[in-house]
C-alpha cells in the first residue's frame, strides 16, 4: 500500500492492467498526477497528500511501471495518452488539472492538446526531440539524496533509475524508452490552450533551462517558475512550495 488514505485499484484498459489510487475530497476539483520514467505512484503521492483536503486526487502507475502491467508491444507517447484518457473516462474524471513529472509531463502535454484539461502543471518535462544521455540519470539520482525526508524514495529511485534501468528493462520497455525519448512534442505544445505552469530546477542536468524557456514561446498562457539550486526533482526538493503553487494555480 502506498498510503492509508485511498483505495488502490486496477482497471483493464485496452491491453494493460493499470494500477491507480484515488483519495481526497470527492466533491473537489479533479487533479491527476503522472509520474516520471521508471517511477510509480510513490513519487507523486507527496503532492497528492498536500492537496487532498480540497481536491480529488488520482495517481496512476503508468503501463510498465509500479503495479501496472507492461504493454504487450512497442507503444508511443500517444498510446500512453490513450491509456490515460480511457482510464480517466471510465473513472468519470472530467476536465482535470494534469500534473506530470518529466515523462508523465510529456503525456500530460498530449492530453492537454487533445482533450479538455482545466489546467496543466509540468514538472521538469522536456518536449524537444533529442537523445538523452543515460549517464545523466545517475546525476539525477544523486540529487534525491538532498531531498529531506525522502530517503525511501531515493532508495526506490536507485532501484528503478539510472543506466541499469535501461539494461534491466524488458526488450519492449527498452524500445518504448528509445521511442518516447525521441518523440518531438512541439506541435502538441503549440496546440495547448489550457493555462500552464512549468516548474523547473535551476541546475537540472536532464532538462536544461534553455528548453524550459521555450514553453513561453509556444503556449500563450504559460508561466515558468525556476527553483534556485534545485535539480530534476525540484518539485520534491521544495515540496511545500510546489503544493502551494498548485493550490493557488488551480
Amino acid at each position: 500500500m502506498y498510503n492509508n488514505n485511498g483505495d488502490i485499484m486496477k482497471k483493464h484498459i485496452k491491453d494493460c492492467d493499470i494500477n491507480y489510487i484515488q483519495y481526497g475530497n470527492k466533491d473537489g476539483e479533479e487533479i491527476v498526477l503522472l509520474h516520471g520514467w521508471g517511477q510509480n505512484i510513490q513519487m507523486m503521492d507527496p503532492i497528492g497528500q498536500g492537496l487532498k483536503d480540497k481536491y480529488h486526487i488520482t495517481i496512476i502507475d503508468l503501463p510498465g511501471f509500479g503495479e501496472s502491467s507492461e504493454p504487450p508491444f512497442e507503444v508511443s507517447l500517444f498510446d500512453y495518452y490513450q491509456y490515460i484518457d480511457e482510464l480517466l473516462t471510465e473513472l468519470k474524471v472530467k476536465n482535470p488539472t494534469i500534473v506530470g513529472h518529466s515523462f508523465g509531463g510529456r503525456i500530460g502535454i498530449i492530453y492537454a492538446s487533445e482533450k479538455r484539461s482545466k489546467k496543466l502543471v509540468l514538472l521538469s518535462s522536456p518536449f524537444i526531440k533529442r537523445i538523452q544521455n543515460q549517464g545523466m540519470k545517475v546525476k539525477v539520482l544523486k540529487s534525491l539524496k538532498k531531498v529531506p525526508g525522502l530517503n525511501k524514495l531515493e532508495g526506490f529511485a536507485k532501484k528503478h533509475m539510472g543506466s541499469t534501468d535501461y539494461r534491466n528493462a524488458s526488450e519492449t520497455m527498452r524500445k518504448i524508452l528509445v521511442n518516447t525519448v525521441n518523440e518531438d512534442l512541439t506541435d502538441y505544445v503549440r496546440n495547448i490552450n489550457a493555462s500552464t505552469i512549468v516548474i523547473a530546477g535551476e541546475v537540472d542536468e536532464a532538462v536544461p533551462l534553455e528548453e524550459i524557456e521555450l514553453y513561453e514561446k509556444y503556449i500563450e498562457d504559460c508561466a515558468i517558475i525556476v527553483y534556485p539550486g534545485c535539480t530534476h526533482y525540484a518539485y520534491l526538493e521544495d515540496l511545500n512550495k510546489t503544493i502551494n503553487i498548485i493550490r493557488n494555480f488551480v
